[in-house]
């Protein structure tokens, strides 16, 4: 895949790791962590303290990891404290673009960069690694605090609730055996499964990866006819963490990565759910279908070398979930 070496952007394929069929992702590379008064979090090192206006997130709208973040943003109240820049949905040669001419890509008006991987290389000019996105910038010490979206959700998820007044949590102690073994399962077979799946330059890497997606898919369906929520009758992490890949399957995954052995729609329970944290308030406006199709049809020409964006499906997002049957509630994460 294109990418930093020592400070210099080299052209790779987007696919499998070279020499291989299997399709590798590669690790974060910035893991601080901000806490609500600055002391080292659990990863990375301190001083990176919870105030209004300090911190700046770059997304992209079509990035499933990044969509966490968004999601997290919104319902964490956090829009007015953390400002937000969005990356062109077309990934081109030169990785992602700030470039305007989309309906939806803001630029980078708080530092002027042009592509991600400057970013990268004001807080690292020997970078070495992927100019991946989420990226959370501190604008007080001209660095990244961390691009590992697993880690920002949590930090948006508990350290600035003193300065939000904020109570909802999406990890609670009670519960946090359950929400990391389900993260678990669903990151390796779905979130990154799909990846692996389209990725994949053998026949026998993508028989290795496609069937995982869809047994994952299953099982959370079979999970979803008993219980409101992945975790249980809470609304957690591990839910919006699911949500972000289930949202773009039917449109993206289904036909792009081929996983086509069904539709998210022929799941019930699965579909409905997908529906329901759609419809909480907050949530519809992070999801652009238009970035998600535009970006995943027409970055990857290793698997789509005209760049078509097929018709796709017609989806109702605002159709009755049914999911007050089961019991539980969004309103019972806080």
């Amino acid at each position: 895949m294109n990418q930093l070496v020592d400070g210099k952007w080299v052209y790779g394929s987007v696919g499998a790791a070279e020499g291989e069929g299997a399709y590798r992702r590669q690790d974060a590379g910035f893991r601080n962590w901000i806490t609500p008064d600055g002391r080292p979090g659990p990863t990375g090192e301190g001083g990176f303290a919870a105030e209004a206006g300090r911190y700046h997130l770059y997304v992209s709208y079509a990035c499933p990891w990044a969509h966490r973040t968004l999601i997290f943003r919104a319902l964490k109240g956090l829009e007015g404290l953390i400002g937000l820049s969005v990356v062109h949905p077309l990934m081109g040669r030169d990785g992602w673009s700030f470039a305007t001419d989309f309906p939806g890509a803001t630029g980078d008006p708080l530092l002027g960069a042009a592509h991600v991987r400057d970013i990268y290389l004001r807080a690292r000019p020997d970078m070495t690694g992927k100019a991946t996105v989420p990226i959370l910038w501190d604008k007080a010490r001209g660095t990244i605090v961390s691009n590992e979206s697993s880690e920002i959700i949590r930090m948006f998820d508990s350290a600035f609730d003193g300065l939000t007044g904020s109570t909802l949590t999406f990890c609670p102690e009670a519960l946090s055996d359950r929400v990391a073994e389900v993260n678990a399962r669903v990151y390796d077979n779905f979130n990154n499964g799909v990846y692996k799946a389209g990725f994949a330059s053998t026949q026998e890497a993508y028989d290795a990866a496609v069937g995982p997606v869809f047994e994952t898919m299953a099982w959370a369906d079979e999970v979803l006819s008993r219980q409101r929520y992945l975790a249980g009758d809470r609304l957690t992490e591990a839910d919006w963490r699911m949500f972000t890949s289930a949202v773009r399957f039917d449109n993206v995954y289904h036909t792009h990565f081929r996983c086509n052995r069904a539709w998210l729609r022929d799941y019930p329970n699965l579909w409905g759910w997908t529906r329901e944290l759609y419809q909480i308030p907050g949530v519809a406006g992070t999801v652009r279908h238009d970035h998600i199709v535009n970006h995943y049809y027409r970055s990857h020409p290793d698997l789509n070398k005209y760049g078509i964006i097929p018709i796709n499906p017609v989806i109702d997002w605002d159709a009755p979930h049914g999911r007050d049957a089961i019991g539980g509630g969004a309103d019972d994460a806080v």
